[in-house]
């Protein structure tokens, strides 16, 4: 029934246009220092997959003018690689594309940013500081990303009001230039309660970004999903939309965050591995991410030792290997939330974030959660292929459960073609994963054949066969 109303929505949205709805896609410049295949730099954007891209971060002094947080990295001068320069000169290739100066982020901390929304002057310093900045860089706007107001080493009740202060003043300038102006947000209600008038600041601000996501991680102390869209109490994606609904933000400009990583656990007996499995710690830290309890969607994808399971009532899938845990969103639960947000006619989705998609096109084509995003805003109705089931490590059952495997594999020699998809040649119905000479086999679902020229499975007026 969920893949039904699944369909009968992709067909709803069918008419909607690409260019109505925020794609936000925040960069973590710091990936450009990140190990082999993981290393991503602005060269490895491709411009034409979000609408607005996102400089993460910059910071404040304690006075509150903006600042470089890695000058080496942002600037030319003193021989630096001009980062920030190449990132704004996506927008010669693209010219619709709009790039804005993310400040903040949870390393910046909150205490700086609840000081300088007390004072009057700091709060100029900052504006006047941001414009200047903005205007000599080329950026179109600013993202302010204070986590959190009231809270953390911040305990200033005032933060609250204050922070719909700042951000009429910042707006009222920003007027005057043809600035943006948005924000990242906590999205459950026991993190936006204490930090956000969220009617004044709506009023505001362009857009808001939710971050749904860090839902469940290893500080549970049992597996979670990283981002469940349903079916985990206040901790869900769909909780969140609903709270920021009723609290009065306008849904035109609540824009959905979408986690491109996983939260990973390490599981306190490795034979109990299912949601809510008991759990002694994160996960261990992947080979380009670095960081315990985390992996990026391109680390997560390119271990083939994996148990991939498919949480129906959260809609997000999880793996699990030996003793590892890992909640994450792949490009079927990308499809879902993405419909989702049209169904609920929110501002678009946001992106945290692109340099952990799979950009290189280890596991398939490149950057298949992005590919997903934007296919299903312009209107793509087909079906998306599963993803290659990955082999179990148990000898008695070597074999991936899910592929079919056709009579007639063939007329593909994936000995001799690249990794990526081929229909068979026999039967429209069944195509073939070619993965450094190693052949999968799929079966589409009933009555669909396979589309080589969108990646998917697809009513057959679609498909040459």
């Amino acid at each position: 029934m969920k893949l039904l109303a699944l369909f009968a929505a992709l067909a709803l949205v069918a008419v909607c246009n690409a260019h109505e709805k925020t794609v936000f896609c925040y960069y973590g410049t710091w990936s450009t220092y990140r190990n082999g295949d993981g290393k991503f730099d602005v060269s490895n954007i491709d411009p034409f997959l979000c609408t607005h891209l996102g400089y993460s971060f910059f910071g404040i002094d304690t006075q509150g003018n903006m600042k470089s947080l890695d000058d080496y990295l942002d600037y030319e001068e003193n021989w630096g690689r001009g980062n920030i320069k190449a990132f704004n000169d996506l927008k010669n290739v693209n010219p619709k594309l709009k790039t804005l100066a993310v400040v903040g982020g949870w390393n910046e901390g909150s205490l700086k940013y609840s000081e300088v929304a007390a004072d009057p002057a700091k709060r100029q310093n900052f504006i006047r500081s941001s414009v200047e900045f903005i205007q000599k860089h080329g950026f179109d706007g600013l993202d302010l990303d204070w986590e959190y107001p009231a809270q953390r080493d911040s305990t200033n009740h005032a933060d609250k009001a204050n922070f719909v202060t700042w951000l009429q003043e910042i707006r009222a300038e920003y007027d005057k230039h043809g600035y943006l102006i948005t924000i990242a947000v906590g999205a459950t209600a026991n993190l936006a309660e204490p930090s956000y008038n969220i009617p004044a600041i709506s009023k505001a601000l362009h857009f808001i970004n939710l971050m749904t996501y860090d839902l469940h991680g290893s500080w549970d102390g049992r597996t979670g999903e990283n981002a469940p869209l349903y079916d985990s109490g206040d901790l869900s994606v769909n909780a969140a939309v609903d709270y920021w609904l009723q609290q009065g933000a306008p849904a035109e400009k609540l824009v959905l965050g979408l986690g491109f990583y996983g939260r990973s656990f390490t599981l306190a007996n490795s034979g109990s591995h299912g949601l809510g499995a008991p759990t002694t710690g994160p996960g261990a830290a992947g080979p380009f991410t670095g960081e315990p309890g985390l992996l990026g969607y391109n680390e997560i994808c390119a271990n083939k030792n994996w148990n991939i399971v498919w949480n129906e009532d959260q809609v997000v899938p999880f793996g699990y290997q030996s003793n590892q845990w890992v909640g994450f969103d792949n490009p079927r639960s990308i499809q879902d939330k993405v419909v989702y947000s049209l169904e609920r006619d929110l501002g678009g989705v946001m992106v945290w974030s692109i340099e952990t998609d799979d950009f290189r096109g280890a596991c398939g084509p490149k950057y298949p959660l992005l590919h997903t995003i934007d296919n299903v805003l312009n209107g793509d109705t087909s079906i998306p292929i599963p993803e290659p089931e990955p082999e179990n490590p148990e000898p008695e059952n070597p074999e991936p459960e899910n592929p079919v495997q056709p009579e007639n594999p063939t007329a593909v020699d994936c000995a001799n073609k690249p990794t990526g998809y081929y229909q068979n040649a026999n039967d429209c119905s069944k195509y073939i994963y070619c993965d450094n000479g190693a052949q999968h086999n799929f079966q589409c679902p009933n009555g669909l054949n396979f589309n080589p020229n969108s990646i998917s499975c697809d009513y057959p007026e679609n498909v040459k066969c």
